[in-house]
Formats: C-alpha cells, structure tokens, sequence
C-alpha cells in the first residue's frame, strides 16, 4: 500500500480538508526528514494524543518503505556499526554574517551569536525528534533516551535519530568553542573527542567524564538483540550518579576559571603595573648602555640586591659574570629576572587584550545612549547593578563571557515569537551539550540556567538559590501532596463543575496557599486587566497521573476529574464576575489564548462569555511567550503614548505607564516557562498571577508548583495559587482576587463581589 493510500483515511479524521489538499500535505511531508515532519504536522494537528500516534505511525511506516527500498538496491553489510558516526565528516556550516543575526534581531555580532544562530536550525526539529521517538517506544521519563535494539545498523528509528544527532557534531563543536571558558575541553557522548582545530579527531578512550561514572538506565551487560526498557533500580542509581558528577565537576569547573582571572584590576591599576615596571630594570654588566626591561616589584627583589651586590671595582668578578650571562643569554637560557619580566609582560598585554574585547562587545551591544540607557534601568531592576559591576572589575573572563551571552540586558523581543533561540538551547552534560555558566551542569536548558544565575546574584539574595536536583525535586513535590488537606467548608458551591460533571463526589484535597502579603501596590482604577488562558492539547485530554516504580515512570492512570478546560472557563466566569462588580468594567475585560501560537479573542464579560468561547480553539503546544508578547502588543497600543518602541527589545514603559495586571492560567509547564519568568523580573509595570490547574495526585503538578512558588517568593512581581482534581472554585477565585488586587478581601466583600454584575442594556 502506498504511503498516500495509507495516510489519506486517517489524517482525513484529524484535518477537515478536501482529498486533493490532504494529498498535498501528505506529499510534501514526505519529503521532509522525519524531525521536520513532526514539526510540520504537529502545527497543523495540535498534540492531542491522536495526532501524536498519526505522526508516529507516518514515520514508521514511510522508514519501513524506504528501507524496503534499501534493500533491494544495496547491500547492508557494509553499513557502519550503530553507536559510530559517520565515517565523512560532518557538514560544513557556513559562519552566519551579519545580515543573517535574526534570532538577536541586531546587526552586532560575536561568537556565541554566530554559534546560537547554527544551532537554532535544528534544535528545536530534534527536541521534536527525541519526544517522538520516545512516545513511539513507550519511555515517559524525558532524560532518557531509547537505546539500540542490535549491534549493527538497522536503519530503525533509534539508529535514524542516532545517525542524525552524529551529523550534529559540527554543531556541537562550534557551540562549545564558543561557550569553553580557558582551558575547558570539548567532549561528546561517544568515543570520539572533538578536537579544537578539527571535526573529528579519534582517540582509543573517550574524553566524556560521564561515560565511564555514570551507569546506563537500562542496566550493564544487556542483550542488545532485543528491545530494552529502563530498570527502575539502574535508572535511580544513574541519577544519583549524574548529580554527584554535575556537582563535582560544576565546583571544579568554577574554581579553574576563579584561578585564572587577572590578579590585578584591568582597569584601574594596569598603567599603575607599567609605571612601576619601567622604573625597574636589569643592567647587563660590562655593556656600556643598561638594557632596561620591566619587573614587577617584588619584597624579595629588595632584600636580593641589598645582600648580593658585587663591588664595583671588582673587575674580575664583573667579567665572569659578564661572560656567564652572555654564554646563558647565547644558548636562550632566561635568567630569572627576565623570566618575571616576560610573564609580568604578557599578563599585562592579556589584561590590555581582555579589556579591549570587553569595551569593544559593549560598544557592539549598545551602541547608543538609548541603548545603554534601557541596558542600565533593566540591571537596576532585576537588581544586578551591583554584581556586574563587581564581574567587570574583578572577573572580567568571566564578565566578557556572560556579556557576550546577553545576560546583562533585556530578552530581546524577536525571540519570543522564533522557534528556537538561545533560551530554549537543551544542556546536556553527559552528551557534551553546554551551557553558558561555569556551573551549568544540571540544568534542563539555557533559560533555566540564566534564570537561576540572575536568582543568585541579585541584591538582598541571602545565600545560594540552588535548582533543586532531581531527587530532591521528586521529595520536596510529594511532601507538598502530602500536605494536602480538605478546602474550607463555606466555599462550598453546587454549581462547581465537578458537581455538575459528577466525575467523582465531593472536593479533592488541596495544597492550602501562603498566606496572603501584599507587595505590589493596590489595584487602582488606571490599571488594566487582562487573562490569558492556555490552550494547549493537553487542556481537552482526559486528565491521567504518572504511575512511578522509584523515580521512572512506567506508565499512566486515570484520574476523575473535570477536563481542565472545563475548569478554566468555570474560574475565568468566576474571575470576570467578580471584577465587574468591583471596578464596574461592564464592557468586559480582554482574553488572550496561546498554545504554539497567540490569539486575542476580545473582551469578554458574563453575557457575552458562551459565545466568545466558541472561538477559544484547543491544540498545540505550550508556549506562553507568545501570549506574553501578544498581550504586552495590546497593553501598549493601548497606552502608547507614555511609553517607546525598541528595535530589539520592544516595548518599555514610561513613568505614566498604567500597570498591566494579568490572571494567568496553566495546566502544565509551558515550554518558555523560564523565560517568562526572566522577562518578568527586569519589569516594574506589570504583576501576573498565576493559576495552576493540576491533576489529583500527580507530583509532576507538585513539581511545578514548587518551582512557582519558589519564583513568587522572589519576584514580588508574580502571585501563584493552584488546584487540584475537583477543585473548589469559590476559593480559588477568592484567593485570585486577593493577589490580583493587591489587598485582602474579606469573606463578606468577597460575597458581594460574586454577584451576578447589573449589567445595562447597552453594555
């Protein structure tokens, strides 16, 4: 059966079209690699688990075609082993120029911008790649990885991705030159190192510190003829190792590059040093005009001469040493004196170099007033002012490298909207893919990673903020379930949807929220409100919980609950409600959806609510710096009188600006979630409160409970509540006010603010 005859039925239930447009699409996926594939029916399909196991099977069942193929037209033997790469090179990428800088949007380049715009090509197809390949053989933990099925290749699906990320390897090499810090070592996952001058240089053992430390999830000594599946008790012992070496190695990682910053101020103090030294000499004896060279000054240097020094009219003695030093000077042995001199010289001509780079990057970066300017207000309050400016003078290797990574100024705006950009790069320790920090090992990507760096040196930071490791993540979520308990009895509603839906009797228990502060000033009647909702596939699946055997997952349960997207529209009603008696904004208050993509659906208020949410469109997946950027779009066009528009990044706000307060709701972790969250805490106009929709039982919701409201304790910018199971809604949204408004709401205020709003005819 041919691959259209096969796939035209079954997309035909997925994707309303006509037979020739289902073709269409059918044929020019098949021209696609099996990453790009994904990518491309994933957008048009959504995540839902059909389109996923419609995706799956396309891939397989075109690779079985092609291999057919193969097979008749060629002899398989001599296909290289599985776990080798190719036996040509990698690609050659092109150095990306300057009017190709889209990701930054910029015409300033260096080499981590160069090196991100390569890897952005393919990062985010192979993402896609790996959670495919992963659901087609029934893995759910994300850090691991399908293993080989046979010692030879066999062109299966493992081998197909396998063989892809080798030709990845050029990539690799470019992305760690450009982020090693001095005296670092490139490595990958297998048993060949990459060289700095070249692709691939071979070498009988491999350079990855993980290889040989860390054991496999799937067990040592394991038949490689058949399919594998990861053992719980390997899986817990690899990841106990994995974060014994991430901490080992981030804390020697750290120490070297301390060991190798200037001992001296580069800026201040460098033409101090060249003072000193040309005040300071060695005089050749016997020459008749004193060769000067410059010394460091040196205690023992003074006490040296006052205990050494030859008598001047001691000929003899003078024309020995004379002729010994010109014998040592003749055969290129330094004396002592000149080997100071020559490392005092070149530590001062590398102070001079690293200083140059660094004032040259910042006049790339920010090349006018209005630049630095917006650079300057965006440290100030992150409260970074005072850690960059001790980076500059006294770590300035490390300085330049996090400049050169953009960590000092705002996310640009073009990468909210990009597939890939330098915040969604994986880090891989055990495969060699790097981060941007010495101490990057243990990080899921470079958002999270930067997002912690700037958590840890802020001002007022007391101690280190350090990502919990994934053991003391999986504990800290199932305490937290633990401690559930039932909600308060007054907020009991008949209405609640889990009792209109009867999926199971009464509330479930639930995660009782801080105590309500108030931080941010009071709601006042300029601010503006606004929701924005996910809807990503997940919102309409039949909520499940993970079923763990110690820390791997073994497969899923049901749970009896409402759909989320139930849940969100009982609370948004709930929300809109309750606020239009408050502030009397009849006409309704604006509703953003995002999933993959952003949409504005418009102002809607508790007449208007069925209708409006006939356009609300589930599927995709969760990107929140869409809607993000979305609703920023409409908060300043709306207020654009009292704020500026720049190039890279976008929208600041003016000290009239109004403050945007937003309600946001979630059902999982979005994808740029850290990256939202960086964005959140360089900006003073804006507060978000979060709503978190979670299934009963499940730590992954626990997880990410504990990540928000660790983010809430430190950016007093965002307010996090969450629910689960049959959630109690009137609770929920008394507890939504309190931190959208700003101000404690008693009971009493609360129960009249639910009242259905007197809306008037013409609203």
């Amino acid at each position: 059966m041919t691959l259209v005859k096969w796939a035209l039925p079954q997309l035909s239930e997925l994707l309303p079209l006509d037979e020739e447009s289902l073709k269409e699409i059918i044929l020019y996926t098949n021209t696609l690699s099996d990453a790009e594939a994904t990518i491309h029916l994933t957008s048009l399909l959504g995540d839902t688990p059909k389109a996923a196991e419609f995706i799956t099977s396309f891939n397989a069942h075109r690779s079985a075609v092609t291999a057919e193929k193969s097979k008749l037209s060629s002899d398989v033997k001599g296909t290289p082993p599985a776990n080798a790469p190719p036996a040509y090179a990698p690609p050659a990428y092109p150095v990306v120029s300057q009017n190709t800088s889209m990701l930054l949007g910029r015409p300033h380049m260096n080499r981590v911008i160069e090196a991100a715009n390569v890897r952005a090509r393919d990062e985010q197809e192979m993402q896609f790649a790996l959670q495919n390949l992963q659901l087609q053989y029934g893995i759910y933990n994300s850090e691991i990885e399908p293993e080989h099925e046979s010692d030879y290749y066999c062109g299966c699906a493992i081998h197909t991705y396998q063989t892809r990320k080798y030709h990845r390897y050029g990539v690799q090499e470019m992305w760690s030159n450009a982020v090693m810090y001095p005296g670092e070592k490139a490595y990958n996952e297998g048993y060949y190192t990459s060289g700095l001058a070249n692709n691939l240089s071979t070498s009988m053992f491999s350079s990855n510190p993980y290889k040989y430390n860390v054991i496999s999830p799937y067990g040592m000594y394991v038949s490689q003829w058949s399919s594998q599946r990861p053992k719980p008790d390997s899986h817990a012992m690899s990841i106990h190792q994995t974060i014994q070496m991430n901490n080992s190695l981030n804390r020697q990682a750290q120490a070297d590059i301390d060991a190798k910053e200037p001992r001296i101020n580069i800026w201040d103090e460098l033409d101090g040093v060249n003072t000193t030294m040309s005040n300071m000499s060695i005089e050749a004896a016997g020459s008749n005009a004193p060769d000067r060279k410059v010394l460091p000054y040196k205690a023992s240097d003074e006490k040296r001469q006052s205990v050494v020094t030859p008598p001047k009219n001691d000929t003899a003695e003078a024309s020995t040493k004379s002729s010994k030093f010109s014998f040592r000077k003749a055969i290129g042995i330094k004396s002592s004196e000149e080997r100071a001199v020559a490392k005092t010289e070149k530590r001062i001509r590398k102070g001079r170099e690293l200083r140059n780079s660094i004032l040259a990057e910042e006049r790339g970066r920010w090349p006018n007033e209005q630049w630095q300017q917006i650079v300057t207000s965006y440290q100030d309050k992150v409260g970074m002012t005072r850690k960059i400016r001790h980076l500059r003078a006294r770590q300035p290797i490390q300085y330049l490298h996090l400049l050169r990574a953009g960590y000092f100024e705002p996310i640009p705006v073009a990468w909210a909207g990009a597939t890939s950009n330098p915040l969604k790069f994986s880090i891989e320790p055990a495969s060699g893919w790097r981060g941007i920090t010495p101490q990057w090992r243990g990080y899921e990507d470079t958002a999270e990673e930067r997002l912690y760096w700037v958590l840890n040196h802020r001002e007022g930071v007391a101690g280190m903020r350090m990502k919990p490791d994934f053991i003391y993540a999986m504990d800290m979520a199932r305490a937290r379930m633990a401690s559930a308990v039932e909600p308060p009895p007054q907020y009991y509603a008949a209405n609640d949807t889990c009792h209109l839906q009867h999926t199971s009797p009464g509330y479930s228990k639930q995660v009782m929220p801080t105590p309500f502060r108030a931080y941010d000033r009071p709601e006042v009647p300029t601010d503006d409100t606004m929701i924005l909702l996910d809807v990503s596939g997940s919102m309409d699946f039949d909520p499940v919980r993970p079923f763990y055997n110690k820390y791997l997952i073994t497969g899923y349960q049901p749970s009896t609950q409402p759909k989320n997207k139930d849940v969100a529209k009982a609370i948004i009603r709930r929300f809109t409600d309750a606020m239009a008696n408050h502030d009397h904004a009849f006409g309704g208050y604006s509703l953003t959806t995002f999933s993959n993509q952003a949409h504005y659906i418009g102002n809607i208020n508790h007449q208007n609510l069925e209708a409006m949410w006939r356009n609300v469109r589930i599927g995709g997946g969760t990107r929140v710096m869409t809607g993000w950027q979305k609703v920023k779009d409409l908060h300043f066009q709306k207020h654009s009188a009292s704020a500026i528009h720049h190039p890279v990044y976008g929208w600041q706000a003016g000290p009239e600006t109004p403050m945007l307060r937003l309600l946001l709701l979630l059902d999982g972790e979005a994808t740029d979630m850290d990256e939202f969250e960086l964005d959140l805490l360089g900006l003073s106009w804006a507060h978000v409160t979060i709503f978190l929709i979670g299934v009963d039982g499940c730590p992954h919701h626990h997880r990410h409970a504990n990540e928000l409201q660790r983010i809430s304790d430190v950016n007093h910018h965002v307010s996090f509540v969450d629910a689960q199971g049959n959630t109690p809604e009137r609770f929920i949204t008394h507890e939504l006010l309190k931190r959208h408004l700003g101000y404690e709401i008693s009971m009493t205020e609360f129960e009249q603010m639910e009242e259905l709003p007197a809306y008037s005819v013409s609203a």
